[in-house]
């Protein structure tokens, strides 16, 4: 069985077809070679970023004991694990002075300012953040589709985040509510 067909029958949450497809065309267009990813799930969209450069490095974070397993398993059968580091902890103890081309956000999406912050220092001059689910689900459009108050809640945020990004003026954005389940790319803004 194949990671993806994995995800879909364990409900693991990957990144979309879509939203794969345009951070794999950023890394080709920006020929990045060092990736910070927030989120490892199982390893499948670091697995496919690392496939588009022979020496591409990517650290990715992982906290889920099972998940974090699971992306070690995968990213080992893909004889990767020399260049796909997975860091077992919390995003928000993760620490470290090196310099990404690329910082891929798809965890707790509440946190995603947080996470701006922490990281912005780690952002090459020319790098780029992409941040996934930023449309939850058509959700953040119209809260209508759900009732569930945690999920209500993670909406607002969502929006608030974006709203944040949108007035920061250290930054540039674009937001594409059309690829996958809606993308938000920042890049610092030139002096």
């Amino acid at each position: 069985m194949n990671i993806k067909e994995y995800a879909k029958k364990n409900h693991v949450p990957i990144i979309q077809d879509g939203g794969l497809d345009f951070i794999l065309d950023v890394i080709k267009d920006r020929h990045c070679r060092s990736i910070l990813e927030l989120g490892t799930a199982i390893g499948y969209s670091a697995i496919n970023m690392a496939a588009v450069f022979d020496d591409i490095v990517i650290d990715t974070i992982e906290r889920n004991d099972e998940m974090y397993a699971k992306a070690a398993e995968n990213i080992a059968q893909a004889n990767l694990a020399d260049r796909i580091h997975v860091y077992h902890q919390d995003i928000k103890e993760f620490q470290t002075d090196k310099e990404y081309d690329l910082i891929f956000v798809d965890a707790a999406k509440g946190q995603y300012y947080n996470y701006l912050n922490q990281f912005i220092d780690n952002l090459s001059k020319d790098g780029i953040m992409i941040f996934d689910n930023l449309e939850f689900h058509g959700m953040v459009k119209d809260p209508s589709l759900t009732s569930n108050r945690n999920t209500l809640s993670l909406i607002k945020k969502i929006r608030k985040f974006r709203e944040l990004v949108q007035e920061d003026e250290r930054f540039d954005i674009m937001i594409h509510e059309d690829i996958g389940d809606g993308i938000l790319v920042l890049c610092r803004r030139k002096k």
